[in-house]
């Protein structure tokens, strides 16, 4: 089965362990996914398409699953997401946090507050920064261009944990969905 027809909740947990892989001008940045957080479109009110909000930002999320949704979030900081619903079910996934493989000293010039190498990827922010994600490759698909997934550390079902999900204390009863996956005991997972 081809990972993008995934429905979004396995989607999310599937995506824990990935190579996320960024080849830009200034080299390769690359790291383990070690936290998401899925958003399920029309019925989900944390989602930005919640009852099927069609705006210029979520436009991308209409898209096919495997297109790259990036938007801003308090006016400074770009969060990268992964389209994973069919075309015109928006549904997203948030990738929240990653532990660095490749690339690590381009994170630390990229991300020069981070005090430590845990601190360059532990939240959805921190990591479209140390990865150099902007606004420029909303749009784009996965595995198409110069960002990709690809296979890294295999995980069992025993290794995955799942909450809910942060930042979203306006979404009414959605607050409490469990859409928040992380890897156990993973360092790198945001606080």
């Amino acid at each position: 089965m081809n990972l993008w027809e995934l429905p979004t909740l396995d989607l999310a947990k599937e995506l824990l362990g990935m190579k996320l892989i960024h080849d830009d001008d200034k080299g390769t940045t690359s790291g383990y996914i070690v936290e998401t957080e899925a958003y399920l479109g029309p019925e989900d009110r944390a989602a930005h398409s919640y009852n099927n909000r069609r705006t210029a930002r979520t436009e991308v999320m209409y898209d096919e699953a495997g297109t790259i949704y990036t938007y801003f979030i308090y006016g400074m900081h770009v969060c990268f997401n992964i389209v994973s619903g069919p075309v015109n079910k928006p549904e997203a996934i948030l990738i929240r946090a990653l532990q660095p493989i490749e690339g690590i000293e381009e994170m630390k010039e990229r991300r020069v507050r981070a005090k430590t190498e845990i601190q360059l990827t532990n939240g959805p922010g921190k990591l479209s920064k140390a990865m150099g994600f902007t606004l420029s490759d909303n749009g784009k698909k996965m595995n198409e261009e110069n960002i990709r997934i690809e296979e890294g550390i295999e995980l069992g079902v025993h290794e995955i944990s799942s909450g809910p999900r942060i930042g979203i204390q306006y979404a009414e009863e959605a607050v409490h969905y469990p859409y928040r996956f992380w890897i156990k005991n993973n360092p790198y997972v945001s606080r």
